[in-house]
């Protein structure tokens, strides 16, 4: 599985169209669907975005929650009913629905925001003021990650 990296600011047009940044389409380019998964974010004020493949984790993991229990309602409410899948067209664009337009506040411009195996659509001055907010949280609590071993050994 390829990687989202980097933050790229594209135009949206009067019809909601929006170019996928290459790098994203060359991520998502092996997986069955040509295109990206969308759905409201329900922790920020920006579209969540992945492929697929993650969405199909995602519905593996919230398979652990019980049947029919509140956690699993809400998941699939919140993530796979909210869900669209966004075919691009021969110029790399999607077309985004007015409701997650609206939840980001998108305008002019979209700014994809790489998260590793996901990525984010935010309204760029936005996402300025959210980074600041990240990013003296973390100077003042100095974040650590553990890594993972290499799949494989050594």
């Amino acid at each position: 599985m390829g990687l989202f990296l980097s933050t790229f600011v594209n135009k949206v047009d009067r019809k909601g169209r929006v170019s996928v940044p290459a790098s994203f389409r060359a991520t998502l380019s092996a997986q069955s669907f040509q295109g990206i998964i969308a759905y409201r974010s329900f922790t920020a004020a920006c579209v969540e975005g992945c492929g697929m493949d993650f969405m199909e984790r995602l519905s593996d993991s919230a398979q652990t929650f019980d049947a029919f229990s509140p956690e699993q309602e809400d998941i699939s409410a919140l993530i796979f009913a909210d869900a669209r899948q966004l075919s691009w067209d021969p110029e790399g664009r999607i077309l985004l629905p007015e409701d997650l337009i609206d939840h980001a506040g998108l305008s002019e411009t979209a700014a994809f925001v790489g998260k590793g195996q996901t990525f984010q659509i935010w309204q760029p001055e936005a996402y300025k003021a959210m980074e600041a907010e990240i990013r003296s949280r973390a100077l003042k609590n100095r974040p650590t990650l553990p890594l993972k071993p290499k799949a494989g050994g050594a």
